[in-house]
């Protein structure tokens, strides 16, 4: 069995200056906003995790079935000798293209990239033993400011599963995708799962579940601000709120104060101040549909090549040639 290696770019201390400089913005902004991927310490790990097998919450065992019935043609048309993941957490869902691309194609080397070194660090010794073959080179790293320390040489695929490029606002995809086109050489391959545009009664409880993980999730990232910047956040004092947005076609996850308080950041030196039902936005998760996706990655310079779609149309895989 080959060991895996890890290749470090981001410190606890770089996540610790960069949750201060998004907290410094987004809670001086009006409205006031937090980045999402500060909901995932441990405990917010933890709960998503939970959320995933809740009955409402059904973008990640959709994904999974659809991966689980098109990994084979998704591995015969990008014949990836590498298979990059950006946000790879556990390497749950990749194991399926891991093996697909093991058995349709010429797959040699496996670069999983999260932010946390220790699930990447899990993740990768676990692929390491399941697939005693394939070379893991594990990157840690923020997957927004992550693509020109991905290693070159090999045929590459950059999956990026999960609806994540959902919580990017419409500027910020551009940007990103741009990058990832910029990043690959002809004849590599994006692979998107995305969420798709589908009727708000059936969308909007898988992020306002009845037992309420995901309210306890978008808490989180108050106790998140306690415990990394010495805030004083009454998480209690907040109400979870999930809102469909049908112009930007997407849902924000909000916290609503439920009374007016202001509340010190120690590490940024700062009080903030809350009045009653003051909302504070914590993530967007943007739901696509066909043509307009298909548009934004041909802008930032791909081909979509295939599409492939659940029966009742609720989420897609998308893959995408340079």
């Amino acid at each position: 069995m080959n060991s895996p290696t890890l290749e470090v770019h981001l410190s606890d201390d770089d996540l610790t200056s960069a949750l201060r400089a998004d907290a410094e913005l987004g809670l001086t902004a009006d409205p006031k906003w937090l980045p999402p991927k500060w909901f995932y310490d441990a405990r917010g790990s933890e709960l998503f995790e939970q959320i995933t097998q809740l009955p409402e919450y059904y973008p990640t065992r959709t994904e999974r079935a659809l991966l689980e019935r098109v990994v084979g043609e998704i591995a015969r048309s990008a014949q990836a000798e590498v298979l990059v993941e950006l946000g790879a957490g556990s390497a749950a869902k990749t194991r399926l293209l891991l093996s697909a691309l093991s058995t349709e194609g010429p797959l040699k080397t496996y670069v999983p990239q999260d932010v946390s070194s220790s699930a990447l660090r899990g993740a990768a010794e676990e692929v390491s033993t399941e697939f005693p073959g394939l070379a893991v080179h594990g990157v840690v790293s923020d997957f927004t400011d992550t693509l020109r320390n991905l290693p070159r040489g090999g045929r590459r695929m950059i999956a990026f599963l999960g609806g994540t490029l959902g919580n990017l606002v419409p500027a910020d995809r551009a940007e990103f995708l741009a990058e990832i086109h910029h990043v690959l050489e002809p004849g590599e391959h994006l692979l998107l799962g995305v969420g798709l545009v589908i009727d708000p009664e059936a969308l909007v409880p898988a992020y306002a579940d009845a037992a309420g993980v995901t309210a306890e999730f978008n808490r989180n990232v108050l106790h998140v601000l306690n415990s990394r910047l010495r805030a004083d956040f009454a998480p209690e004092k907040f109400e979870h709120l999930a809102v469909w947005d049908a112009a930007n076609e997407w849902i924000e996850m909000r916290l609503a104060a439920t009374e007016d308080m202001t509340v010190t950041v120690a590490d940024l030196g700062r009080t903030v101040h809350f009045a009653r039902g003051e909302h504070l936005r914590t993530e967007i998760s943007a739901k696509f549909r066909a043509e307009g996706l298909a548009s934004e990655l041909a802008a930032a310079g791909f081909r979509t090549e295939q599409v492939w779609t659940d029966d009742d149309q609720r989420f897609a895989l998308v893959l995408a040639g340079r």
